[in-house]
């Protein structure tokens, strides 16, 4: 669909496109904002590639010379990505702006959904000090998020503090953020109680709600979810600066990134996490709405099913990823060729793991990747093929020797489009 897009948009009428807005239109009220200028260059990049991939498009200049040739479809395939990743990132932008506006609109729907659900149980039963109260509590934690949605438009509203560093949403930092305002909410509950009490008895039994020994089991949750959000940072921040990690910046982040790593591959240590952390809420939720003059006492049989869910979430931190490593290097050989030395000018296939880093599947990132031999870096060559690239791939590199190569042994090192070296593989070029 994307390429018959392209097709389309071919043209008197994607030069009027290009003249009017040129895909970098961010406002909201324009049918050609940021989003369709990010898919036009899609379409076009992909139809591109595929052109390239039936053998169209070459110039007479370089069609005589397989060599040639390749160099000059990465190149252009190269500068059509770059284009691509630019148009992302400006969609990436202007989407974050929006999203503060819709968080502040999500918490407010919140609102008058206590709002319509109190009024609905109040029938019959009548309406309560308790109801009040939480609707207050409600007001306020809305107002402050609000008000941080406001300070943080540009960033994705509300949920800045659990964007990490990557751009993608943390699971970490939602489920820590999850369970710190639940236990506010709770927390102005109790106060707004506390304050339109009468009798001394009544508000004795409510300074007593906040008694450890009634909430134990959610303090502990808490203060558990709350350290490793810190910790995963410090981890993951440790485990990139140690290239034992591979992380590449997405250009926005979505709702997937809870659950998935970032290829958008579903993980369990992830996953198990969220769900726990969630059903977890839902019963504290509903004891606080049973009995809303004390903590949620959350039992300690499901405050240590979320513990262990916890430590699950953590040794899969520490478990994922690892360093790109190089196991081979021999000569590339097609049908025919006689079996030789690796020379000056051969292609050299690189076998080996780890070499495009999750997320960076993109033609943008896979252009970065470059192979050092001897003191010469080479730039990986994208080879398209209908659907994607046969090289580079997360396990073999083909990149030619080029004649700046001294003969003798040299060592051959992969660098990714993460930044992150491999290990140093030695072969001999011969003259």
């Amino acid at each position: 669909m994307a390429v018959q897009e392209a097709r389309r948009g071919s043209g008197s009428d994607r030069d009027a496109y290009e003249t009017a807005h040129g895909g970098g239109c961010t406002c909201g009220d324009c049918p050609h904002g940021a989003r369709e200028g990010h898919r036009r260059a899609v379409a076009a990049f992909l139809l591109r590639r595929d052109e390239f991939a039936a053998g169209q498009g070459l110039p007479a200049a370089v069609a005589h010379s397989a060599s040639a040739s390749r160099q000059w479809v990465s190149d252009e395939l190269t500068q059509s990505a770059e284009a691509v990743a630019e148009r992302g990132r400006a969609e990436g932008d202007a989407w974050l702006a929006a999203l503060g506006r819709r968080t502040t609109a999500v918490v407010w729907a919140a609102v008058v959904l206590l709002l319509l659900g109190q009024s609905l149980t109040a029938v019959g039963a009548g309406w309560s000090a308790a109801r009040t109260a939480g609707l207050a509590a409600a007001l306020v934690v809305a107002g402050a998020l609000t008000a941080a949605s406001w300070f943080h438009r540009d960033r994705g509203g509300a949920l800045a503090p659990v964007i990490g560093e990557d751009n993608r949403l943390s699971t970490s930092r939602a489920v820590a953020a999850a369970w710190v305002l639940f236990i506010a909410y709770a927390v102005l509950v109790l106060a707004g109680q506390l304050a339109v009490a009468s009798g001394h008895d009544r508000r004795d039994a409510l300074i007593s709600g906040l008694e450890l020994g009634r909430g134990t089991g959610a303090v502990t949750v808490l203060a558990v979810v709350c350290g490793i959000a810190v910790l995963v940072r410090r981890v993951v921040g440790l485990r990139v600066l140690g290239q034992r990690l591979q992380k590449v910046r997405a250009d926005r982040p979505r709702a997937c990134d809870l659950l998935t790593d970032d290829a958008g591959r579903g993980t369990f240590a992830d996953i198990q996490y969220v769900v726990i952390s969630t059903v977890a809420l839902v019963f504290a939720a509903v004891r606080l709405a049973r009995r809303p003059e004390q903590l949620p006492d959350l039992p300690w049989g499901l405050a240590v099913v979320v513990l262990v869910s916890a430590a699950t979430y953590v040794a899969g931190k520490y478990a994922e990823g690892g360093r790109p490593v190089i196991l081979s290097v021999v000569r590339a050989r097609e049908a025919g060729d006689l079996d030789a030395p690796i020379r000056t000018g051969d292609d050299i296939e690189i076998r080996g793991a780890g070499f495009v880093p999750p997320g960076a599947q993109r033609a943008d990132r896979l252009s970065r990747m470059v192979v050092r031999i001897g003191a010469v870096n080479v730039h990986v060559p994208l080879v398209p093929v209908t659907g994607g690239f046969s090289n580079p791939t997360d396990d073999l590199l083909t990149v030619p020797v080029p004649a700046d190569v001294e003969p003798g042994r040299v060592d051959v090192q992969v660098v990714t489009g993460a930044g992150v070296e491999t290990n140093r593989y030695a072969i001999d070029v011969t003259d």
